[in-house]
């Protein structure tokens, strides 16, 4: 790529999607052990497996108690006056 000249915009435009796709897709990096990108993302493994650590979210419970349908919450909301 250094030395390569474009005539066009179109033109590089190819030339980098090929680029880019063997760099991300064929080319074997060492980082990832030699494998190929496409490789190691077989290896990888999603941890939606695991349990959740808070059952019940990770939200702080409420303060006030939150409304029933058909009854009053007038104990808990506040008086101006």
């Amino acid at each position: 790529m250094n030395e390569t000249l474009f005539t066009s915009l179109a033109q590089a435009r190819v030339a980098l999607g090929c680029w880019r796709a063997d760099y991300n897709d064929a080319r074997p990096h060492s980082r990832l052990g030699w494998k190929t990108p496409s490789e190691f993302a077989f290896t990888c493994y999603p941890r939606r497996d695991l349990a959740l650590r808070y059952a019940e979210g990770s939200a702080p419970a409420p303060v006030a108690p939150t409304a029933q349908p058909g009854k009053s919450n007038s104990r808990s909301e506040l008086r101006i006056g």
